[in-house]
């Protein structure tokens, strides 16, 4: 008899390749890449530190040349998130009116400390913000997942929340409102991941496969129709090329910032004037959001044909006409 061992001679080397390959890629992860690149201001303004109880030092741009009710907006998540997000939004009101951009916990100039990141985490940081930083009641520009943290702040202290406008926010999803035997399986499962991806000797390698250059590209480009703005990628870059710069992104991977039901338990009960602008969006589904405009007389939907996840970017003019209409007729 001819017995044949091939498949065990080849499989081990196989698999000692791909050991060597991922202990190579941490050690250079560890001691190759610069952890502490130059970045400059994500938005030309001057920059504030408010120092948060619930979440440490927050860096805040802001412009007060103008008069009025003040303005804030809250970027979105992602693994290079920053008030970057938000730039022509500030450079259309600065002078106009109050305006502040903030860097959320975690990203950009705020505190990116190893601690845990969560929902809650995001609401009280941005309620303190306007509480004790600002001291009035405040209109609210958020994106994609911001919005969840801008709706919970509007829905426990809507004496703090004027307006929210959303720019296609997370948690319209149809399957959103009636799962939650579903999440709460999921959930435990990102508990699992969270401290599968978090164990120190790996958690910043993992972070920097996600923070190429051409992955952010990658995931950029999809929220565009045109060419993604200059400076957008490098700066991004830069942002998730700095210390702690993993902690917060890791959190957001695992599924851990988003809030539970928050269509139901949230977005339903808000009785705080509420503009959805949307169009399509390959991180955000909109399916619920029909239903949510008659179960809630408080929202309203404006939809820009065509865009992505960035009116802003590229239809400006667009975008902040709906919006000046908007709070126009919420007075």
């Amino acid at each position: 008899m001819i017995q044949t061992h091939g498949g065990r001679r080849s499989g081990f080397p196989a698999g000692s390749l791909l050991l060597a390959m991922a202990g190579g890629w941490i050690v250079y992860s560890h001691y190759g890449i610069n952890h502490a690149m130059p970045v400059g201001d994500a938005i030309p303004a001057e920059r504030e530190s408010f120092q948060s109880r619930s979440a440490g030092r927050l860096n805040v741009y802001a412009d007060r040349s103008g008069t009025g009710r003040p303005l804030v907006l809250v970027h979105s998540i992602n693994a290079a998130a920053s008030a970057y997000e938000m730039g022509p939004l500030f450079a259309y009101y600065r002078g106009k009116r109050p305006v502040y951009a903030l860097d959320l916990p975690g990203f950009g100039f705020s505190d990116r400390s190893e601690r845990i990141y969560s929902p809650e985490l995001y609401t009280f940081a941005l309620q303190e913000f306007i509480e004790s930083g600002l001291g009035e009641a405040v209109d609210i520009v958020a994106l994609s997942l911001g919005c969840e943290f801008a709706a919970r702040v509007a829905y426990t202290r809507p004496d703090l929340v004027n307006s929210l406008i959303f720019l296609s926010p997370t948690g319209l999803s149809r399957m959103s409102g009636s799962a939650s035997s579903a999440f709460s399986r999921m959930y435990g499962l990102s508990n699992i991941f969270h401290l599968i991806l978090s164990f120190p000797l790996w958690s910043r390698p993992i972070f920097d496969l996600i923070a190429t250059r051409s992955s952010i590209e990658f995931f950029l480009s999809k929220s565009f129709y045109g060419p993604i703005p200059p400076g957008f990628v490098e700066y991004a870059y830069a942002s998730a090329h700095q210390p702690g710069a993993e902690h917060a992104p890791l959190y957001f991977l695992s599924g851990k910032l988003f809030t539970p039901q928050v269509r139901v338990a949230i977005y339903e009960r808000l009785r705080t004037p509420t503009l959805v602008i949307y169009d399509r969006d390959p991180y955000s589904n909109f399916g619920a959001l029909p239903d949510l405009l008659i179960k809630n007389p408080a929202w309203q939907a404006v939809r820009l044909v065509p865009s992505l996840g960035m009116p802003h970017f590229e239809r400006l003019q667009d975008t902040v006409e709906v919006m000046d209409g908007f709070w126009k007729g919420s007075k």
